[in-house]
């Protein structure tokens, strides 16, 4: 009598090769989602957006705060600065009444300086480019006597995009509280 051999046929599964599979497939997976994810937000016209408008409010801000500095020792260094900061029609308004303002400031000997407290923009339209910017600044005026003036304002600021940079093409008060806008 010949005894029948058994072959065993069945093999038990390897939990190492399993897991190593999945785990693999997994950090693919996830690769993939931030990939795509990394990619939509570097192509995201958000991104250049918010972009402009930080550079439209530092640009802002800065000109504000350059039309309320004036040094009556150093004039002309000022009013080149101011009209160096606009463009337009208040570009224009600032050259064509330099002569006057400057002999009006030499005159009272003041030195008139100011500092940006907060800024914020109002409005931006990037592909026109055209931004509106508010601006609220603390300006010091000293007197030719010594005394010292310090008065808080806010103002309101358009900006225009000309050769690439931001500048103000006009400035104006904001209305504070409950007056009107007029």
């Amino acid at each position: 009598m010949k005894r029948a051999v058994r072959v065993l046929t069945a093999h038990r599964p390897r939990p190492l090769p399993s897991l190593v599979v999945a785990l693999t497939l997994a950090a693919g997976g996830f690769a993939a989602w931030a990939g795509q994810d990394w990619y939509g937000a570097a192509h995201d016209d958000r991104a250049a957006y918010a972009a402009q408008r930080d550079e439209a409010l530092a640009a802002g801000e800065q000109a504000v705060q350059n039309l309320n500095t004036l040094d009556h020792r150093d004039l002309n260094q000022g009013l080149d600065l101011w009209e160096s900061s606009t463009t337009g029609e208040l570009h224009d308004q600032l050259k064509s009444g330099r002569a006057e303002f400057a002999n009006q400031v030499r005159t009272a000997k003041t030195v008139t300086t100011a500092r940006v407290l907060s800024g914020a923009v109002a409005e931006l339209d990037d592909r026109a480019g055209r931004a509106r910017v508010l601006v609220a600044l603390r300006v010091t005026v000293r007197a030719s006597d010594g005394a010292k003036t310090d008065k808080d304002s806010r103002m309101l600021g358009e900006l225009t995009r000309t050769g690439g940079r931001w500048k103000l093409s006009a400035l104006g008060q904001a209305p504070v509280g409950g007056a009107p806008a007029g």
